[in-house]
C-alpha cells in the first residue's frame, strides 16, 4: 500500500514538474516578446528577478509544514530523480555556475581541479556514507556522531563543524546574490545582499526541508536551463554547430590558442602593443620597489618627501593652466596618499603586486602548469593534486549535501540519488570547460584591438557593479584596447557571457535568474543546516529533550534568522572570493567529518576519544593553516610545503584520521550496543529499510 502511495506520489511530481518547465518556458518567451516591444532592459531586470523570487516564495508557501519529520527531511518520501535534482541545485551553487567557468577562463588547465574534485566526490558519497547514514536515518549528521561515539561531546563538535563550514559557503552563496541583485537593480552591493537575503529566507522559512527540496528541485530547472542556452547560443554563433562542449576544443580552443601566441610575439602588431604596456607595468613595480626600499631606510622622512612631490605636482600643474582632469587626478593621489609608514608599505605592497601580475605573457590556456622554472611547475603540480584530493574528501563530508540523502523513501533510492546527482551534476560541468573558451576567444578576438571610445556597454555596466570585476585603462594611451589593459574577475565571466556575446537582453535575464536559482538554493541548504544543527542537535538533544514540536521548529526558525542575517552582514565586507570560499568550506568539511563519519561506519573500534581528538585535530589544523597564509586574515606567514589556503585540509584529513585512530586505540573500545548499531548501518541491502523517528 505503501509503495502504490509513493508511486503516485512520483507520477504527480512528474506532471507538475512538466507544467512547470513549460509555463518557464512560455515566460521566457513573453519576456523576450516584451524586449522586442522595446520594454527597457532594467524593466526586464526587475521583471525576471521579481518572477524567480516570488516563484520560489510560492513553493515555499505551500510547503509550510509543523511536522518535524517534514521539517526536518521531508517526510522522508523524495524519489531518487527528485533527490538527484534537489542535490544537484544545493550543490550548484554561486561558485559552480558562476565561478566555475570564470575560473577556467582566468587558470585555463589548472581550474580542472575544481571539476575533477567536485565531480570525484560523489564517487566517495556513493562507495563510503550516502547509503549507511540513511540506513541509520535520524535527521542530522551530529545525529550520527552523537549516536555512534556516545555522549554530547562527539555531537557538539559535529555541531560546531558544521556550522563553521556551512557558514563559510553560505557567505559565498550570499555574495552571488548580492552580486546579481546589485548588477540588475541597480542597488549597491551592501544592499543588494540583504535584499537577496529575503529570497534566501522565504523558502526555508516557511517549511525546512520540505520547502527547500520542491524549491531547489523547480531551481535547477531553471539554473541549467539558464546555463545552456548562453553557451550554445555562442557556439552557434561561432561556429553554426550547437553543440558547444565538442566544438569549444576542436574548433575554438586552436583559435585562442593562435591568438595568445600572437599576443606573446613582439614582432607582429598585437605583441608590440601588448608590450608596450607590460613595460609600463614593469616601470611600476621598479617604481613600487624603489618606494619601499626609500620607505625603509628613510622612514617617515621620506615619505613626507615623496608626499611634498605630489603636491609640487599639482600646483605646477595648477600654474601651467593644465585640464581640470589632470588636477583633479593630481590632488586625488595627494588625497589618497597614506598617513604613516605602515600604511605605505601596506599600499606600495599592493601596487607591485597588481603591477607584477601584469607584467607576465599571456598564460597559455591548454598549457598544464605554466611557470617560470622546474620548481614553480612542481609546486603548481602538487597544489593541483592537493586541491582535487581536498575537493574530493569534502564533497563526502558536507552536512548540507549528507542530510539530502536522509529524504529518500528508502536505503536503495538513496543510492539511486547519488548516481542522478552525477548525471545532473555533470550537464553543467561537463559545459562550464566550453564556455570558459568560447568567452575567451570572444574577448580576444572582439575586445583586444577596439577602440576605448566605442567600449561596449557592459564594459561600463559591470565597472559599476565592482572594479575588481571589471576594469579596462588605457595605459599606453594609444586609444586601443589591449588585453594588458583589461581586467575581468572570474566571478563576471557567467553573468556577463549574454552581453559579452551580444545576445538579447532576456538572456542576460535569463542568466541572472539561474545564477540567483544557483545561490539561493544552495543557501537555503546551509541555512538550514546550521539551524537544524543547533535547534535540534543542541537544543533538543542537550538542552530541552522534552521540547513540543512548535517550539522545536520556532527555535529553529529564529535561528535561521539570526544566522542569515549575520552570514549577510559578513558578505558585505567582501572576504574573499567565491571559489575560495568554497573550496575553504570543502577543506574545513574533509577535515572535520570524514575521517570521524568513515571510522564511524567501518571500524567498530572506533570510539569516543577517537572522534572527539580526530575531528578537533583535523578542524583546528585545516583553520589555522587558512588563517596563517590566507591575505585576508593579514598574517602572510609562509605556506607549508607551499600549499595554497583553499587546500588546507590536505593537513587536517590526515591530522583527523590520527586523531581518530591514535584516540580509539588508547581508550576502551565502544560498547555491545554500538557495535550492533555498526552492523546495522553496514549492511544497508540486507535488511529492511528501518525509518528512525527522532521525535
Amino acid at each position: 500500500m505503501a509503495s502504490a502511495s509513493q508511486s503516485a506520489f512520483n507520477q504527480q511530481l512528474k506532471k507538475y514538474y512538466s507544467f512547470y518547465t513549460g509555463g518557464f518556458v512560455a515566460f521566457v518567451v513573453i519576456v523576450g516578446i516584451l524586449e522586442f516591444a522595446g520594454v527597457p532592459n532594467k524593466i526586464l531586470g526587475y521583471i525576471f528577478l521579481a518572477a524567480t523570487i516570488l516563484l520560489y516564495a510560492g513553493i515555499g508557501f505551500m510547503s509550510k509544514t509543523a511536522e518535524v519529520s517534514e521539517y526536518y527531511v521531508a517526510g522522508r518520501r523524495v524519489p531518487a530523480l527528485f533527490n538527484g535534482m534537489a542535490t544537484g541545485a544545493d550543490w550548484m551553487s554561486a561558485a559552480s555556475f558562476i565561478g566555475m567557468a570564470g575560473t577556467l577562463y582566468l587558470t585555463g588547465y589548472d581550474g580542472l581541479a575544481f571539476i575533477m574534485g567536485w565531480t570525484g566526490g560523489y564517487c566517495l558519497v556513493a562507495l563510503f556514507l550516502a547509503p549507511y547514514l540513511r540506513k541509520f536515518g535520524q535527521f542530522t549528521i551530529p545525529d550520527f556522531l552523537g549516536a555512534r561515539y556516545g555522549g554530547h561531546i562527539p555531537r557538539l563538535i559535529g555541531v560546531l563543524a558544521a556550522i563553521i563550514c556551512s557558514f563559510v559557503y553560505v557567505v559565498a552563496q550570499i555574495y552571488g546574490v548580492g552580486l546579481i541583485t546589485s548588477r540588475f537593480t541597480g542597488l549597491e552591493f551592501s544592499i543588494g545582499v540583504f535584499v537577496g537575503l529575503g529570497g534566501i529566507l522565504v523558502c526555508s522559512f516557511l517549511g525546512g526541508m520540505k520547502a527547500v527540496t520542491w524549491t531547489q528541485v523547480a531551481q535547477y530547472i531553471i539554473l541549467i536551463v539558464a546555463y545552456m542556452i548562453p553557451v550554445v547560443w555562442l557556439s552557434v554563433k561561432h561556429t553554426g554547430i550547437p553543440i558547444p562542449q565538442i566544438v569549444a576544443y576542436t574548433t575554438e580552443l586552436p583559435k585562442v590558442t593562435a591568438l595568445e601566441k600572437e599576443f606573446n610575439d613582439k614582432t607582429t602588431p598585437k605583441g608590440a602593443a601588448e608590450d608596450s604596456v607590460r613595460q609600463i607595468f614593469r616601470d611600476r613595480v621598479a617604481d613600487a620597489d624603489a618606494k619601499l626600499k626609500g620607505l625603509e631606510t628613510g622612514g617617515t622622512g621620506f615619505l613626507a618627501g615623496e608626499r611634498g612631490k605630489l603636491e609640487a605636482k599639482v600646483a605646477d600643474l595648477k600654474a601651467a593652466g593644465a585640464d581640470a582632469k589632470a588636477i583633479e587626478a593630481a590632488e586625488k593621489a595627494v588625497k589618497d596618499f597614506p598617513a604613516d609608514p605602515a600604511a605605505a608599505k601596506k599600499a606600495w605592497t599592493a601596487q607591485k603586486t597588481a603591477a607584477a601580475a601584469k607584467t607576465a605573457p599571456v598564460r597559455a590556456h591548454s598549457e598544464p602548469f605554466p611557470a617560470k622554472d622546474e620548481k614553480a611547475r612542481d609546486i603548481a603540480k602538487k597544489n593541483f593534486l592537493a586541491l582535487i584530493l581536498c575537493l574530493m574528501v569534502g564533497t563526502a563530508a558536507l552536512p548540507h549535501i549528507l542530510m539530502r540523502f536522509y529524504t529518500t523513501p528508502s536505503v536503495a533510492e538513496a543510492r539511486r540519488s547519488v548516481g542522478w546527482s552525477l548525471f545532473f551534476i555533470f550537464l553543467l560541468y561537463f559545459t562550464a570547460p566550453a564556455l570558459a573558451i568560447l568567452v575567451k576567444y570572444e574577448v580576444y578576438s572582439s575586445l583586444v584591438g577596439s577602440s576605448f571610445a566605442q567600449l561596449p556597454a557592459w564594459v561600463s555596466n559591470w565597472a559599476a557593479v565592482d572594479k575588481t570585476l571589471m576594469a579596462i585603462t588605457d595605459i599606453n594611451k594609444d586609444g586601443i584596447v589591449q588585453l594588458a589593459e583589461i581586467t575581468i574577475g572570474g566571478d563576471l565571466i557567467v553573468l556577463a557571457t549574454p552581453e559579452i556575446a551580444g545576445l538579447p537582453y532576456v538572456i542576460t535575464g535569463l542568466v541572472a535568474a539561474g545564477g540567483l536559482a544557483a545561490a539561493l538554493s544552495t543557501a537555503d541548504g546551509l541555512l538550514l543546516t546550521i539551524a537544524n544543527a543547533l535547534s535540534h542537535d543542541v537544543y533538543y538533544k542537550m538542552i530541552d529533550p522534552n521540547a513540543p514540536t512548535t517550539r522545536r521548529i520556532l527555535v529553529s526558525k529564529t535561528l535561521l534568522l539570526v544566522v542569515a542575517l549575520v552570514a549577510a552582514y559578513v558578505t558585505s565586507l567582501k572576504p574573499g572570493d567565491i571559489l575560495f570560499l568554497v573550496g575553504a568550506a570543502f577543506s574545513l568539511a574533509a577535515s572535520a567529518f570524514f575521517p570521524a563519519l568513515v571510522c564511524g561506519v567501518f571500524w567498530k573500534r572506533a570510539n569516543k576519544l577517537g572522534a572527539i581528538i580526530g575531528m578537533s585535530a583535523g578542524l583546528i589544523i585545516c583553520g589555522y593553516y587558512m588563517y596563517l597564509t590566507y591575505p585576508f586574515f593579514g598574517v602572510n606567514a609562509p605556506k607549508w610545503w607551499d600549499i595554497n589556503p583553499i587546500a588546507a585540509g590536505i593537513f587536517g584529513i590526515p591530522a583527523g584520521f590520527i586523531g581518530v585512530i591514535f584516540g580509539s586505540l588508547i581508550s576502551p573500545a565502544p560498547s555491545k550496543e554500538v557495535q550492533e548499531l555498526v552492523d546495522h548501518v553496514r549492511y544497508p541491502n540486507l535488511e529492511a529499510d528501518i525509518n528512525t523517528s527522532a521525535a
